[in-house]
């Protein structure tokens, strides 16, 4: 895609309930951009992983299903965005679910000197719903499978590594009205924190995943455009 001569950091909040597509968008904004993709799922996994003092506070919130503290996520983002690979931005996914976070990632921004472009993917309640309690994940590397929109070859087979397909406790139908409530209360009076800050483009996530992606990026070229017209301007 086109590019303006801005050479600030750009980041890209991608906001929208659970099963609005965020993941698959946001690796699809990652490669047309060429910035990283970054989650706090893939954050939280690698401090697992390397047993960090932050991932294991981390673990005891996620074996309850509850959210992580802020101030725990503030600092493993904080770290994963101090890397070289996002010297020029990213694409951030799951991050910032709270308002104490959009504040603390806004000073990250501010002393980076970064822009920011925050779409919000709108897709209704049942739509989340029928995506969410039909998806399957590759056990080995998190290939995602839905028994309606993408079905493996093979029932319970990955396409890819032949690993075990498996459902998340958290998109079984008894959790996936949970879910979306916790979004609603936590997560979404960021979209008002973002619109009043000019920053919110919203997205029609009701539409086929292409569709979905040309619009993403059509809405991240009008807002690096304006942006640039406005600096000059200036």
């Amino acid at each position: 895609m086109a590019t303006t001569t801005d050479e600030r950091p750009l980041f890209i909040v991608l906001l929208g309930p659970p099963g609005a597509g965020k993941g698959t968008q946001a690796k699809r904004l990652a490669e047309a951009l060429g910035l990283p993709h970054i989650s706090t799922g893939d954050i939280f996994r690698e401090h697992l992983k390397k047993q960090t003092p932050l991932g294991r506070l981390a673990q005891q919130y996620m074996d309850r299903g509850a959210l992580v503290p802020d101030e725990v996520t503030i600092e493993m983002v904080r770290e994963r965005l101090s890397r070289d690979d996002a010297r020029r931005g990213a694409i951030l996914d799951g991050f910032p679910r709270t308002l104490a976070q959009a504040e603390a990632f806004a000073a990250m921004l501010a002393e980076r000197g970064a822009r920011l472009i925050v779409p919000y993917i709108r897709v209704p309640e049942e739509v989340l719903v029928e995506r969410l309690s039909g998806r399957w994940i590759c056990r080995a590397h998190g290939h995602i499978f839905h028994e309606k929109y993408n079905p493996p070859k093979q029932p319970g087979v990955c396409d890819y590594d032949g690993s075990e397909l498996y459902q998340r406790e958290d998109d079984k139908p008894e959790t996936i009205q949970h879910r979306i409530r916790v979004y609603e209360e936590e997560t979404a009076p960021l979209i008002e924190y973002y619109r009043n800050q000019g920053v919110l483009v919203e997205i029609d996530g009701n539409r086929p995943m292409d569709e979905v992606t040309w619009a993403l990026i059509d809405a991240v070229q009008d807002a690096l455009n304006q942006k640039s017209t406005a600096s000059e301007d200036a």
